[in-house]
């Protein structure tokens, strides 16, 4: 592992089915921050599928989700993750000693159409840009 691997921070968003606010948090981490930030999303208890209306709503954002799978929440991932966000998975989350913890309030987007997947895939948007500007040094 090189030296800069090692001081690249990581973020770990979790909520029960990985399937949409953990899915499009994880993409604009992983599309705004350019690389800087390592990203890894779970859930609790996954979904076969990622949501459809929330891989249409980070498509009109430029961002393609379509081969994104819902994966399930290990102890590892946690260990592995300097910060960990969750997103209403409630105590299936483990705790460790020295990690960031942070509980994002976010409507699900479950079973909800585009429509609707729009206003929290633009306050994820928001929330993942003042979390960059937390982790990564400003260049200028």
């Amino acid at each position: 592992m090189s030296t800069e691997t090692a001081k690249k921070p990581s973020v770990l968003f979790v909520c029960v089915h990985n399937a949409g606010r953990s899915q499009m948090a994880a993409a604009y981490l992983t599309a705004l921050s350019g690389g800087a930030i390592e990203v890894r999303s779970a859930g609790s208890a996954p979904a076969d599928s990622v949501n459809p209306a929330a891989v249409a709503a980070m498509a009109e954002e430029g961002i393609d989700m379509s081969a994104e799978i819902p994966k399930v929440l290990t102890v590892e991932a946690v260990k592995e993750s300097d910060v960990v966000i969750t997103m209403g998975c409630g105590d299936t989350c483990p705790i460790f000693p020295g990690k960031r913890y942070e509980d994002w309030e976010l409507e699900d987007p479950a079973g909800q159409g585009v429509d609707s997947v729009r206003p929290i895939r633009d306050e994820i948007k928001a929330r993942i840009q003042a979390l960059i500007a937390g982790l990564v040094p400003a260049t200028n």
